[in-house]
């Protein structure tokens, strides 16, 4: 996440869609001074829970410190006018509420949040997030108070608004899975509300270990993808790779051709009121 991070703060990056797993029980998580840690053996998952211990793959969080996630979500949520909010709006509000009470400089919600990069999550309650929100509903609904809510159908328009305004853009992508066919698709929704002349993304690149034979959404083909429209078929990598391993040699290839240091600031999430 620190390499995100300072890509981020080098002007590299314009707009982030991820996982709410990446965001929140990554990055905002740590945001507010929580630590993952790894061992080299796994132990017993039944003696873990015992221990209120998470494991993901390698990595383990404290049960309890995650639930410190989950209701600090919840006080973001009920600090909020009870209406409907993008993935987008909400993590703005998250990235704000570690400027002020977060515990690592390096978090990337919160240096989105300071350099205008809008991210998006267009499955955002699918993480520790999930928890807290639903909890904000369910008291507000027993207090007969009205709630906020996420709209995912905005996540869409608002993310369509800034290919049609960008003009020319490209995508580099980690994994599959949402994100990636949320982004491909906004070349296909500008084209249904009558931008017909919008551009494909100009290139695209994809990093991923999913295998193609399956035809599931985290392997298909760049080259698939051109054929509804999103791509250019001229100007696509796919990559099959680690990206622990690759991405590393990618963002350092990147910065120290040092094009950065005179591109224009795009500032996106100006775009919108809130």
């Amino acid at each position: 996440m620190d390499l995100y991070a300072e890509l981020i703060r080098n002007n590299m990056v314009d707009v982030v869609i991820a996982t709410g797993a990446t965001i929140v029980d990554m990055d905002f998580f740590e945001g507010l001074g929580h630590k993952h840690y790894q061992a080299l053996e796994i132990p017993d998952d039944d003696t873990l829970r015992s221990l209120y211990i998470d494991r993901i793959y390698d990595t383990y969080i404290d049960e309890e410190q995650l639930q410190d996630c989950d209701f600090t979500i919840n006080k973001i949520a009920n600090s909020l006018e009870p209406r409907a909010y993008s993935s987008r709006a909400f993590i703005r509000e998250m990235g704000k509420y570690l400027q002020e009470h977060g515990k690592k400089d390096n978090s990337l919600v919160k240096l989105a949040y300071e350099h205008d990069v809008p991210i998006f999550c267009p499955a955002f309650v699918d993480s520790s997030a999930g928890f807290g929100l639903v909890k904000h509903q369910v008291d507000r609904a027993k207090e007969g108070q009205p709630y906020m809510v996420l709209d995912a159908i905005a996540d869409f328009r608002e993310l369509t608004d800034i290919k049609i305004k960008a003009g020319t853009t490209g995508l580099l992508m980690i994994g599959g899975g949402v994100p990636k066919n949320f982004i491909q698709d906004t070349v296909v929704c500008a084209e249904i509300l009558g931008h017909e002349d919008v551009e494909v993304h100009k290139y695209a690149v994809q990093i991923t270990v999913a295998d193609v034979r399956d035809g599931a959404c985290s392997s298909s083909t760049l080259q698939e993808a051109a054929s509804w429209g999103k791509v250019n078929t001229g100007i696509e990598q796919m990559v099959f790779a680690e990206a622990g391993s690759v991405m590393p040699l990618l963002a350092s290839d990147a910065y120290h051709r040092g094009h950065w240091k005179a591109r224009a600031k795009r500032g996106w999430a100006k775009l919108f009121a809130a």
